[in-house]
């Protein structure tokens, strides 16, 4: 708005259109000012060490908002009292002024504000620590429950803080970063529960010991690289610095050879040399591997002798071109620049085979974790002698699938890929010895149930691991054969669809830029309705009530299907989308039920609600059947796209009107009980406590907490013991 009052053509004259449009639009600036300011005081009175830099700007924002304000009252103009008045026409420097003004200070804002949010983190992480170094010296249950609830609650927030601050990274590396050690957090959590209970029960145990120290350190390493994320530092003044992969050395390479057409001047040859060299010693981590197969081990050296022999020959007719710039000699520099590239691109072609056939062979062999279930049988048979050979074939597996992370490393194409494949190695070089801890736990007390729960989670995150390798597996292909963007950042958190094994494998349909327009419209009214039913969920003083945790569940699903219409979030392609619309008819589905239960409990309105309930089953068996259709080319998968989010909105509508109507009809119930309650305040809805707490994190997924808050809610089973 402001780029349109500044760039308006000064016309000699000026319609009364004109005028009304330029003053409509220094109104809204002043408005959307006038917001923004007030949030920056909310945010300044309750941080005090930034209030007065925050409510300087604030001032100076609001000032040159009202000034534009002023500048654009143009509307009465053909006044003849108003010829002193100025004017954006008699004063357009005034007008870029402000301006300036305005965009400075609202940096200036946003900078306080992103201040105070890595503050907070940096406060959540503190106490998160404080409280694990508690945790670590308790000696008794009833100690253990009470500080593990609050390290629960703890977690909590901090979940909240940083997956806000994960979905406003713009950077893909730190976004990835960041999700690697969310994911180590999520996971880690439930295993300090089990590692430490098993410590307590048996206190003499070494085994035991181990491996809680493990789950420790790993929380603490995880939550300092949060840290590092956060606040753009690394520990002692070290830069940060991965390893180069094959990929990338490829692509750099390539790029400098094919400049040679534009500039044979720019590098020089041995530049060209080292970076070849490079290139080929990240090649033996391939032809040194124990599990390469002898056929890409031979085609992998043939290949580097034939790049070191067309690099020799492009340098030799590069050197002649500098000194005599011919037309011979100008087309024989593009055939060894073409030969070069080529024998590069067949280079990478050949180690992303043995790197992905590698990974789908181990893949396919442990998918039914036979040493793992031998190790749950032998544990609790108390066999030491049969858990010790259990544990060589588990230390066996881990290398093995350590070196598959490895070498799918070097071809993995994007940055953010190649972070995952890093966590990923770090996750079975780590959980691998925490098994076999805990197994040899176990094993020494094959009669103690925590023993055995202990063992089954660090089983179930290794298992989970293996799981996502697939995934990643499958991304690494998609990015080689360029069926995705560069920009796809692989989370290892939960997906719609993603457990559901009779899903039909239909290839995905990507949407151009024109499609997403036309469906953007309908995206933003499912945006606004989100918004209506979250407000209306938050009124319930029973967050807990079952047409409350339906309503939740179906807004958070809706705003990721709204995402979709951004080209955003975890929903990527259109199949994703269907297998989002038939899990949001289901969960409908289900709140038809609940409200049929309510209406046995109400006298009131018994027959309305019974006519919505019917109503809301009937649009959830369109949507599911819409979902569930096939469609067949571009054009078909569009118009069901089209389809799936305009029956979401239609059944977001009906879910608007009924939360309000189910809350009536439950404080009447109630008899004066009322069930409303008051909005929370700037802070509170900034920190995910109250009803936001309780919701499914909306913008991005934070690691498992509804799982971890009712995990901590029920935690009095351990006073028993």
């Amino acid at each position: 708005q402001i780029t349109t009052l500044i760039n308006h053509k000064d016309k000699p004259k000026r319609s009364d259109k004109t005028l009304q449009a330029i003053q409509r639009v220094g109104q809204a600036v002043n408005l959307a000012v006038g917001r923004f300011v007030t949030v920056g005081e909310a945010i300044a009175s309750e941080n005090h060490e930034l209030k007065e830099e925050m409510s300087v700007a604030c001032i100076e924002a609001r000032r040159a908002g009202e000034t534009i304000a002023q500048l654009t009252d143009v509307a009465s103009l053909d006044n003849p009292e108003s010829d002193s008045h100025i004017t954006i026409f008699t004063d357009k420097t005034g007008v870029v002024k402000a301006a300036r003004l305005l965009l400075s200070s609202v940096t200036k804002v946003l900078v306080l504000a992103d201040r105070i949010v890595i503050k907070q983190i940096i406060t959540s992480r503190n106490k998160v620590l404080a409280t694990m170094d508690q945790l670590e010296k308790v000696s008794s249950f009833q100690e253990f429950v009470q500080i593990f609830s609050q390290f629960g609650n703890e977690m909590v927030e901090f979940a909240h803080l940083t997956g806000d601050r994960q979905n406003d990274l713009k950077d893909e590396k730190k976004k990835a970063r960041m999700a690697a050690s969310r994911a180590v957090l999520e996971k880690c959590t439930m295993m300090l529960l089990t590692a430490s209970k098993t410590c307590l029960r048996h206190p003499d145990c070494e085994s035991a010991r181990i491996n809680k120290d493990g789950v420790f350190h790993r929380m603490r390493l995880a939550l300092e690289q949060v840290i590092d994320i956060v606040t753009d530092s690394r520990p002692n003044g070290e830069s940060e610095m991965a390893p180069i992969s094959i990929y990338s050395g490829i692509k750099e390479f390539k790029n400098k050879v094919e400049g040679l057409r534009e500039n044979l001047y720019f590098l020089s040859k041995e530049n060209l040399s080292t970076m070849l060299e490079v290139i080929l010693e990240h090649t033996e981590d391939f032809t040194d591997s124990a599990y390469t197969s002898h056929e890409h081990r031979e085609h992998i050296l043939e290949l580097s002798k034939q790049a070191k022999m067309e690099l020799e020959q492009l340098v030799s007719v590069w050197m002649q071109a500098q000194n005599q710039k011919t037309k011979d000699l100008m087309e024989d520099l593009e055939v060894a620049i073409l030969k070069t590239c080529q024998c590069m691109n067949e280079l990478k072609r050949e180690v992303h085979s043995a790197a992905t056939s590698l990974a789908a062979d181990l893949l396919k062999y442990h998918t039914d974790h036979m040493v793992l279930k031998a190790l749950k049988i032998t544990g609790v048979e108390g066999n030491l002698e049969a858990v010790a050979e259990y544990t060589c074939k588990l230390s066996e597996q881990k290398e093995q699938l350590v070196e598959m992370c490895r070498l799918l490393r070097h071809v993995s194409g994007t940055e953010p890929l190649e972070i995952t494949c890093i966590h990923a190695e770090d996750t079975f070089q780590v959980t691998g010895p925490q098994i076999i801890s805990a197994a040899e736990t176990l094993a020494l007390h094959p009669s103690s149930k925590i023993a055995k729960e202990n063992l089954e989670v660090f089983c179930e995150a290794w298992e989970s691991q293996l799981s996502d390798m697939s995934l990643l597996l499958r991304e690494i292909n998609d990015v080689f054969e360029g069926r995705r963007g560069e920009k796809r950042v692989y989370l290892s958190l939960p997906r719609p669809g993603k457990h559901n094994a009779n899903l039909k494998a239909l290839k995905p349909v990507k949407l151009d830029t024109e499609e997403q327009a036309k469906i953007a419209k309908l995206g933003l009214e499912l945006h606004l309705l989100t918004s209506d039913v979250d407000s209306e969920t938050e009124k319930w003083e029973d967050q807990e009530n079952e047409i409350v945790q339906h309503g939740q569940g179906m807004s958070s699903m809706a705003y990721s299907m709204y995402l979709f219409t951004r080209g955003e979030g975890l929903l990527k392609t259109t199949q994703d989308l269907f297998h989002q619309a038939e899990i949001f008819a289901t969960e409908g589905t289900k709140l038809a039920s609940a409200l049929h239960a309510l209406s046995d409990q109400v006298h009131d309105d018994k027959p309305l609600l019974l006519l919505e309930a019917e109503k809301l089953i009937s649009m959830c068996k369109q949507l599911q059947i819409t979902a569930k259709a096939s469609a067949q080319g571009k054009s078909a998968t569009f118009t069901k796209v089209d389809a799936c989010i305009l029956k979401t909105r239609n059944v977001m509508t009906l879910l608007c009107q009924l939360l309000p109507l189910c809350c009536k009809l439950l404080r009447k119930s109630k008899a004066g009980n009322g069930c409303l309650k008051p909005a929370p305040p700037w802070k509170e809805d900034r920190i995910g406590t109250g009803a936001n707490a309780r919701a499914p994190e909306r913008r991005v997924d934070t690691f498992g907490i509804k799982s971890l808050e009712n995990h901590v809610t029920n935690m009095t089973f351990l006073e028993s013991k």
